[in-house]
């Protein structure tokens, strides 16, 4: 063992007490300093959700209904219709997420511009995507979840119906 292993504390006495000081061997192991390391970055990862929280306020409409009932009723269609990019399973009507707030919010703000709910769905789908939409369009690469379900549902019944030959013949 070398010397820095075998050093021990050692009692010192106090200038100007009868008590006596514990103090550390010079150049020891601290464990208040290693245990300084450690409460560090665990402080830093419980303070991490904190700091991802938006300080911005909420959308002028993202949380407010549009005056006109026809209005509304138009924008809250098309926002059924519309998919969470946050939550991805649920629409923009049901999310509590900002963005879908922010999308709520530009949804009534043009409806109540004058613009058709069908344009502005035009207009999400062409900024993010058919996956954005919980119908999406009928084209060569969206045509399998049309046409699978329904090639599997007669499989089913075609298996199905064999079975149940089988077992009325015998």
């Amino acid at each position: 063992m070398n010397d820095f292993q075998t050093r021990r504390a050692e009692p010192v006495e106090a200038p100007f007490s009868h008590s006596r000081m514990w103090v550390r061997a010079k150049n020891g192991p601290s464990t208040s300093s290693g245990l300084r390391r450690l409460i560090a970055p665990a402080l830093l990862l419980i303070a991490t959700p904190a700091l991802a929280d938006s300080l911005m306020p909420d959308a002028q409409w993202a949380n407010a209904q549009l005056p006109d009932a026809q209005q509304e009723h138009e924008a809250k269609a098309l926002m059924e219709k519309i998919r969470c990019l946050v939550c991805q399973g649920q629409s923009v009507a049901d999310s509590d997420s900002d963005l879908a707030g922010d999308m709520r919010s530009l949804i009534r703000t043009r409806i109540a511009a004058g613009e058709k709910p069908e344009a502005i769905r035009a207009w999400l789908i062409e900024r993010y995507g058919n996956w954005i939409s919980y119908e999406p369009p009928m084209t060569g690469i969206t045509a399998p979840l049309w046409i699978l379900p329904l090639l599997l549902l007669a499989l089913g019944v075609w298996l199905a119906r064999g079975r149940f030959r089988k077992r009325k013949a015998k």
